[in-house]
C-alpha cells in the first residue's frame, strides 16, 4: 500500500482551501508584505496558490506551468522582495496551519516543502 501524501495527511482539499483563504487574510492585513499584492487579482491569486500547494504537497492540481522565477522577478527587481519577506510569508503559513488544527510535524513538513522554492521565488 502506498503511503499517503502530505496533502492527504493534512486533510486534502477542504483543509488546503480553508488554510489558503486564511493565509491571504493574514498577508493582506500585514503591511510588511501586503504591498506585494497591491495590484493583484486576489481571486486568481488564491486559486493559483491553492493549486500550487496541492501540487507540491502531492495532491491533485491544475498547473499553469509558469516559472516561479519569472512570476516573481519583477517583485525582486522592482519592489525588493527578499528573504525577510519570504520568512514573513512562511511565518504566516505556519500560524495558519496551526490555526486550522494541523499537527506540528505536518506543519514542519509543509514548511520544509515550501522552503524548497525560496531560491526560485527570490531569483537566487
Amino acid at each position: 500500500m502506498a503511503s499517503e501524501s502530505l496533502y492527504e495527511r493534512l486533510g486534502g482539499d477542504s483543509v488546503i482551501n480553508v488554510a489558503v483563504d486564511i493565509f491571504y487574510q493574514k498577508i493582506l492585513a500585514d503591511p510588511y508584505i501586503s504591498v506585494f499584492f497591491k495590484n493583484v487579482n486576489m481571486t486568481k491569486q488564491i486559486k493559483k496558490q491553492k493549486s500550487f500547494l496541492k501540487k507540491i504537497l502531492g495532491g491533485p492540481h491544475s498547473s499553469s506551468g509558469q516559472n516561479m522565477r519569472e512570476i516573481h522577478k519583477h517583485l525582486v527587481e522592482n519592489m525588493g522582495l527578499n528573504d525577510s519577506h519570504f520568512d514573513q510569508l512562511q511565518s504566516h503559513l505556519r500560524s495558519t496551519l496551526a490555526l486550522v488544527g494541523i499537527e506540528q510535524d505536518f506543519i514542519s513538513e509543509t514548511i520544509a516543502v515550501t522552503e524548497l522554492f525560496r531560491d526560485e521565488v527570490l531569483n537566487k
